[in-house]
């Protein structure tokens, strides 16, 4: 009995870790440095090993517009078709980071919807210390090589603020 008991703790231990959820997933604000307002909520999420991060409401944007200042398409992109003929909201603008460790992911992509300016991307879960980061984010690093870039942080959120952004978007 003990023996199968051991085994049955062993197996629910081994299955958590397998199913264990990355700190850099979720939901994720990006916030104006000037103005500190809300610009977009991004679900951030690990598909096949590999970190991606597509748009679910883009605040003073109609869901339904396209991404027309981007580029017909770009270096790995991992959605097929014109990138400019695509909606901002449900299109992997982050794509193909690579896990360097827990929550911290590199050697991958960001395109800016907005401008269709692509960057090498790297992002950082950082856990509220209390101190420098009063609440858990996720620095978002868009570089254009030898390390010049900068960077953001983004603000964890809920989906029922999610679900208030988007019920209140005006555009």
């Amino acid at each position: 009995m003990k023996k199968l008991y051991l085994l049955f703790v062993l197996l629910v231990l081994s299955a958590s870790f397998v199913f264990a959820v990355d700190p850099a997933e979720g939901l994720w604000k990006s916030v104006d440095e000037k103005s500190g307002k809300v610009t977009a909520v991004w679900k951030i999420e690990v598909k096949g090993g590999k970190l991606f991060g597509e748009i679910v409401v883009a605040i003073g944007k109609d869901p339904k517009k396209l991404a027309v200042n981007c580029k017909d398409s770009y270096p790995g992109f991992p959605k097929e078709g014109k990138v400019n003929q695509m909606l901002l909201v449900g299109t992997p603008f982050i794509y193909n980071l690579e896990k360097k460790s827990e929550g911290v992911w590199h050697n991958g992509y960001i395109v800016a919807p907005d401008t269709g300016k692509y960057y090498y991307c790297k992002i950082t879960f950082r856990k509220a210390d209390g101190k420098k980061y009063k609440e858990d984010s996720l620095e978002m690093r868009g570089e254009i090589g030898l390390g010049i870039g900068r960077s953001q942080l983004w603000k964890k959120t809920t989906q029922e603020e999610v679900e208030n952004l988007i019920k209140n978007n005006k555009w």
